[in-house]
C-alpha cells in the first residue's frame, strides 16, 4: 500500500532548451525518527514529478534527462524504508528513478533545496510508515514540471520505427536487446549490466547479418533506453518481420550454472527454471514503473491468437536450428531448448525466440560475454542458424 501526504514546495521553472542537460552528482539515503529521506543532488535546479505504484510498492521520480554521476546500480544499498533503487532513461527527455520499498510507506513530503554549504541544488523525498488516516494516493510535481513536459511534447517528434528501405525485398529480422534504461536486467558481481551486454551483441549480430546481403535488420533499441515489452514485438509487426530474436543474459543463485539457452513461447513452462525465468523477465515493465492497466487482458487475447500452430512450430523449428548450430560457438545449458510464457514472445504471427546468451552470475560466462572474439563467434553461429531457417522457408514457399 502506497499513499501520499504532506505539503508541496515548488521549485523554480526552468527551460528545457538549455545547451546541456543537468548533472546528477549524488544520490543518498538517510534515516531520522522513523522516516527515511532520499536526496538527489544536481548541478542546477530541476523540475520533477513524484508518484507511487503498488504490487510491489514503489516510489517513482521522473526528472529531465540527466547525466548520472551518482552511485552506480551495483553500488546501491538499501536503508530504512528503501530496499534499493534504480535509474535510467525511461523515454527521450525523461530520466526515471524507481525506489523499491522494503515496507509499505507514505511520501510524507517532497521539496527542493537551493545550493548551500558546498551542496548543489537538491530534490528531497521523505518517506514514513503508512497510517490508517493517510489520504488517497495522488501524483505530485514541482512548479516547473508541467512546463517542462509541455515543451518536451512540443519539441519531441514522434519516434518512427526504423524499417527496411523502400522497395527492399530482403528478409526482415528484428533483434531485441533486452531491458534498457531504468531496467538494468541482471548485474554481475563485478558490475557488468545485462542491458549493456545484450545491446553490444545485438549490434554485432546486426552487422554480421547485414554483411550477408540477405537481410534488413531492425533493433528494438539502439541505445540505453527503456522499451515496454508489448512495444518490442509491436515493432516487429510494424516492419513485417520474418523473425524476432530477443537477446538476454541471465543470472542465478548458483554461480556454477552456465551456458546458452533458447526459449520459445508456451502457456505451460517446460520446467520450474524456465517458469521462474519467464516470471523474472516479464517483470521488466513493472520494474520500470509503467502502468500495466489492461495488460493481462491483452496477454490473454494474444495467447488465444497463438492457437495458430504454424507460428509456434516455426519458432520451435528455429530454436532447434539455433541449438544445433550454436554447439560449436558457445557452451550450452543442459536441455538448451526450453519454453515458458515470456511476454516479449507473444506475437501472434511472427516466429519468435528468446536467447539467454549466458550467465552473468558465472565468472567464466561473464568473461566470455565480455570478449569481442566470443561475441563474433556467437554472431557467426546465429547468422548460420538464421540462414538455415530462411533457406528452408524459401524452399517451402517455392514448393
Amino acid at each position: 500500500m502506497l499513499l501520499l501526504v504532506g505539503s508541496i514546495l515548488l521549485v523554480p521553472q526552468i527551460s528545457s532548451a538549455q545547451s546541456s542537460g543537468p548533472v546528477l552528482s549524488d544520490a543518498r539515503i538517510g534515516e531520522r525518527e522513523g522516516e527515511t529521506r532520499f536526496v538527489l543532488e544536481f548541478d542546477r535546479a530541476v523540475p520533477y514529478k513524484v508518484f507511487t505504484l503498488a504490487g510491489p510498492d514503489r516510489v517513482v521520480i521522473d526528472l529531465p534527462s540527466v547525466d548520472w554521476k551518482g552511485p552506480g546500480l551495483d553500488e546501491v544499498r538499501g536503508r530504512g524504508l528503501i530496499g534499493g533503487y534504480r535509474h535510467g532513461l525511461f523515454k527521450p527527455g525523461i530520466t526515471r528513478v524507481v525506489i523499491d520499498l522494503s515496507a509499505p510507506a507514505t511520501v510524507m513530503r517532497h521539496f527542493a533545496l537551493d545550493a548551500a554549504n558546498n551542496s548543489g541544488p537538491r530534490v528531497v523525498i521523505d518517506l514514513g510508515p503508512v497510517s490508517k488516516t493517510t489520504p488517497s494516493t495522488v501524483a505530485m510535481e514541482s512548479a516547473g514540471w508541467g512546463a517542462y513536459a509541455q515543451e518536451l511534447a512540443r519539441s519531441s517528434p514522434a519516434i518512427a520505427t526504423p524499417g527496411p528501405p523502400p522497395g527492399s525485398n530482403k528478409r526482415v529480422v528484428v533483434l531485441d536487446p533486452g531491458h534498457g534504461g531504468v531496467d538494468p536486467g541482471a548485474i554481475s558481481t563485478s558490475g557488468v549490466y545485462e542491458k549493456k551486454v545484450v545491446l553490444s551483441y545485438a549490434k554485432a549480430l546486426k552487422k554480421a547479418l547485414e554483411a550477408t546481403g540477405r537481410y534488413d535488420v531492425v533493433l528494438t533499441r539502439d541505445r540505453d533506453i527503456f522499451i515496454p515489452l508489448r512495444d518490442r514485438y509491436q515493432i516487429a509487426h510494424e516492419v513485417n518481420a520474418g523473425l524476432f530474436i530477443s537477446l538476454h543474459a541471465d543470472s542465478h543463485n548458483s554461480s556454477s550454472l552456465r551456458g546458452l539457452s533458447v526459449y520459445t513461447l508456451s502457456d505451460k513452462a517446460s520446467d520450474k527454471e524456465a517458469e521462474a525465468l519467464a516470471t523474472k523477465e516479464n517483470r521488466s515493465d513493472l520494474l520500470a514503473g509503467t502502468d500495466l492497466t489492461g495488460y493481462e487482458a491483452d496477454v490473454t487475447s494474444i495467447l488465444i491468437s497463438l492457437a495458430q500452430q504454424s507460428v509456434k512450430q516455426s519458432s520451435a523449428y528455429f530454436a532447434e536450428i539455433l541449438v544445433d548450430e550454436m554447439q560449436t560457438s558457445a557452451r550450452l545449458l543442459r536441455n538448451p531448448h526450453r519454453f515458458a510464457g515470456f511476454a516479449v514472445l507473444k506475437s501472434p504471427n511472427i516466429p519468435s525466440v528468446l536467447i539467454e546468451l549466458g550467465y552473468l552470475s558465472n565468472k567464466s560466462d561473464e568473461a566470455s560475454l565480455m570478449s569481442a572474439s566470443h561475441q563474433a563467434k556467437m554472431a557467426d553461429g546465429m547468422v548460420r542458424s538464421i540462414d538455415l531457417y530462411f533457406d528452408r522457408k524459401e524452399k517451402l514457399e517455392r514448393s
